[in-house]
């Protein structure tokens, strides 16, 4: 493993032996990576120089080149103390070519936009500024780059896993010479977050060192890390089932997939999983599958506890707009916190990104005539509505082709609203719905299916929708109530004080009023008042507070006005440090667009996340049948009969976890001590939580063997949440990983659970192993 502290200096044939080991590591970490001989790899390994622009005036030269390990990249410092310094590809959320970032586009000019690209990072960090010295340049190091990220990317668990120990043992290596002392393989053991008495370590050691030579190497490594990996859960399941000459036949395999795993297998599924996953030819040619052959069928999304078939679209996308829940974003330009946090065209990249269906545009007016979006009445940054809209442009349909809406907060002059309405139209050209489909009034919403592709923009309106189909296009009145959020914000900053803003009127421009087609928003004035007086089109936004009293007292009113409209749910002024409410109560409802403060990493993102993790992670969930139809009486917080009652048991059985994560990087000696909690979230008779004992200082293979028993009611409507956590008696248990999912989309029997980031990020080695059952109830 490449050294990057001060090293004593090496004569010329050590540093030639040195360069040479680093080329046989680097080849074989390549060839785990599927790019063995790939010259983009190579041109990384190579590395060169680029220039880093920090502003105007700090653009400096820098060597940058990937590591042997194929997964780190460095890059030289001129600080005195950090003369070089890395980051990790797995840190890196994204390579953009061009002057993608904020920062390029302020301080470099146009004429170099073929040389710049920009590295962008998970969570806070700062973006990393390049610029190449050619545009051929800059395009082979983002070429590169996202080549090397996808191969990580798609590795299984099982590579990514030994990719991970392997180049753990290099670092644990410290003169590099591919031998490791008992020195060496306690410091290895703390680093893969696993804590050992000296007896036990020396006692591995002894075992594994058949030289007797006080060190191992080679083929005594590779014992050491086969008795390392060894999982003693598989060998049970594996010895249960495998009867043939201690193989599984494709009959043991059915067997397993029939009882074990519950699923409506045959023979030729069992054949297809063979030949899938074994690894070893002679088994494969005997139709059989050895224990390696089956950790792998259990490391991918066959054994994954995401049905695999719910993985892509697989719901009717023609239904109207309104039966899906809608991932939505609140104070979208955020980065941070709403009262001095910075506004960003990157917030709204990372929300669509991430599937976001409904982002949110708070308009102001700006200086030199330009709109701005900000959050009105605080000191949060602004930045300029064209640029948003170009970001909007350029990023919406990366991920998904399903519509996204764009949710105007306008607090702009007339003049300022017809440059918007100017940007809208000619930035976002043939994709921005401005007129209704089809040639006669609609009735209805068309489908996610019929609007792909397209923006639509919910805000004001001057008149009907009937103004299209007539040449009555007459405006009565050409001002609206400023009726929304930041009138909220002030009255919450002014102590309950009603703000005057709240009833007072603004000019509407027609120019934007004529592009609001599908979502006009509306006061909302009572459930009755809108199924008398409402188009289906007029849309109402509720505070939290609001809607979850509705939800509370008239659960079934909702549940039908969403039938017919949609609902927008924001969270209240009052969260300054933009936190979030739970979406669960407002789903149950079937409100469609709850929307949460994508910025801020919190147990309402993970349900948000979940909820939206099917169908293709498109940013569309069809809402239950029982949602959708006007006979239904369903009320979520007073169950009845109904199609919505179906009761099931839901038995989990928390086997064991694997490499799990150390909270505390910076201190050498912290081991996690882990524990499992299962929750439940759904209607209020399905919420439940329960949780496994700690494991003490074993972060790497901690074993549980703990099953717990929830009743579901309204399957439909339960989401799964499985949280591992740090326990510390003293304090707060702090978060190691979390994943969740619609029941749903469980499958039952023995899988394999990904573990996330509180920012929702997958951590690529961690897991856990459980054991479900999903049926029904007597």
């Amino acid at each position: 493993m490449s050294c990057l502290h001060k090293s004593p200096k090496r004569s010329k044939s050590e540093e030639q032996v040195l360069q040479e080991q680093r080329k046989i590591i680097a080849l074989e970490n390549g060839k785990r990576l599927g790019l063995e001989g790939d010259e983009d790899l190579q041109f990384l390994l190579d590395g060169g120089n680029l220039v880093k622009i920090r502003s105007s005036s700090w653009k400096k030269p820098r060597f940058y080149r990937l590591q042997d390990d194929c997964k780190t990249l460095w890059h030289e410092s001129k600080k005195t103390l950090r003369p070089s310094r890395t980051f990790t590809l797995d840190d890196i959320e994204s390579v953009r070519k061009g002057r993608q970032s904020e920062g390029l586009k302020k301080h470099t000019d146009a004429s170099v936009e073929e040389l710049c690209f920009s590295i962008f990072f998970k969570g806070s960090k700062k973006n990393l500024d390049l610029m190449a010295a050619s545009d051929v340049e800059a395009t082979r190091w983002v070429k590169a780059l996202d080549k090397v990220l996808n191969n990580m990317r798609n590795l299984s668990h099982q590579k990514k896993s030994e990719h991970w120990i392997i180049n753990c043992m290099r670092k644990a290596d410290k003169n590099a010479d591919n031998k490791m002392t008992l020195k060496e393989l306690k410091h290895f053991l703390r680093q893969i977050n696993v804590e050992v008495d000296d007896t036990y370590a020396e006692e591995i050691f002894k075992k594994c060192d058949t030289s007797n030579s006080d060190s191992l190497e080679d083929s005594e490594i590779k014992h050491f890390y086969d008795m390392l990996t060894h999982r003693e859960e598989i060998d049970v399941i594996y010895g249960q089932y495998s009867k043939t000459e201690g193989q599984m036949s494709a009959s043991d395999l059915l067997n397993f997939l029939l009882n074990e795993q519950r699923e409506q297998a045959t023979p030729e599924d069992a054949y297809k999983l063979i030949e899938k996953y074994e690894v070893d030819e002679i088994a494969k040619q005997k139709k059989r599958m050895t224990k390696d052959g089956f950790l792998m069928y259990l490391h991918h999304d066959d054994g994954s506890i995401l049905n695999p078939a719910h993985k892509p679209v697989y719901q009717d996308m023609s239904q109207p707009l309104n039966h899906y829940y809608i991932s939505s974003s609140h104070n979208t330009y955020l980065m941070e916190d709403q009262v001095k946090g910075p506004s960003s065209t990157e917030a709204y990249i990372r929300a669509l990104m991430k599937s976001c269906r409904c982002v949110e545009l708070d308009c102001w007016d700006g200086d030199n005539g330009e709109p701005v979006i900000y959050h009105g009445y605080t000191m949060t940054s602004k930045v300029l509505f064209r640029e948003v809209i170009q970001a909007i442009k350029d990023y919406a349909f990366k991920t998904s082709e399903y519509p996204v809406i764009l949710s105007l907060e306008n607090h702009c002059t007339l003049e300022q609203q017809k440059l918007m309405a100017h940007y809208l139209i000619s930035i976002l050209g043939e994709a921005l719905l401005s007129k209704p489909l089809g040639y006669t009034i609609p009735t209805n919403f068309p489908s996610p299916e019929e609007l792909k592709g397209k923006f639509l923009i919910k805000g004001k309106r001057l008149n009907k929708l009937d103004a299209f189909f007539n040449k009555n296009n007459t405006i009565e009145d050409d001002s609206v109530s400023e009726e929304d959020e930041a009138a909220d914000f002030k009255e919450n900053k002014q102590n309950g004080q009603k703000a005057k803003s709240k009833k007072s009127k603004i000019k509407l421009a027609k120019q934007l009023s004529d592009i609001v087609i599908y979502c006009k928003s509306v006061h909302f004035s009572g459930f009755e008042h809108a199924r008398d007086n409402q188009d289906f089109y007029e849309m109402s936004s509720f505070k939290e507070s609001k809607a979850f009293n509705l939800a509370d007292t008239s659960a079934t009113a909702f549940c039908h006005h969403n039938m017919d409209k949609l609902s927008r749910i924001y969270p209240a002024g009052s969260r300054t440090n933009s936190s979030n409410y739970n979406p669960v109560p407002m789903w149950n409802v079937g409100c469609q667009i709850v929307a949460l403060n994508f910025q801020t990493p919190s147990k309402e993102m993970h349900l948000n996340q979940g909820r939206f993790l099917p169908n293709g992670f498109c940013g569309y969930i069809l809402k239950p049948e029982f949602q959708r139809s006007l006979s239904s009486q369903f009320n979520p917080n007073t169950l009845t009969k109904g199609p919505w009652l179906k009761r099931k048991t839901f038995h989990v059985m928390v086997v064991s976890g694997q490499q799990l994560p150390k909270i505390n990087k910076e201190k050498h000696k912290s081991i996690v001590d882990p524990l499992v909690r299962v929750e439940v979230c759904g209607v209020p008779a399905d919420n439940a939580s329960k949780e496994t004992h700690y494991i003490d200082n074993n972060g790497f293979n901690p074993t549980w063997n703990e099953s717990f028993k929830f009743v579901i009611h309204v399957p439909e409507l339960a989401l799964v949440r499985f949280v591992v956590e740090d326990y510390d008696s003293t304090s707060q248990n702090d978060l190691i990983g979390h994943y969740c999912l619609p029941l749903t989309s469980v499958q039952n029997g023995y899988r394999h659970v990904p573990l996330l980031t509180k920012r929702g990020d997958v951590i690529c080695s961690a897991g856990l192993f459980v054991h479900l059952m999903l049926i029904d109830a007597k």
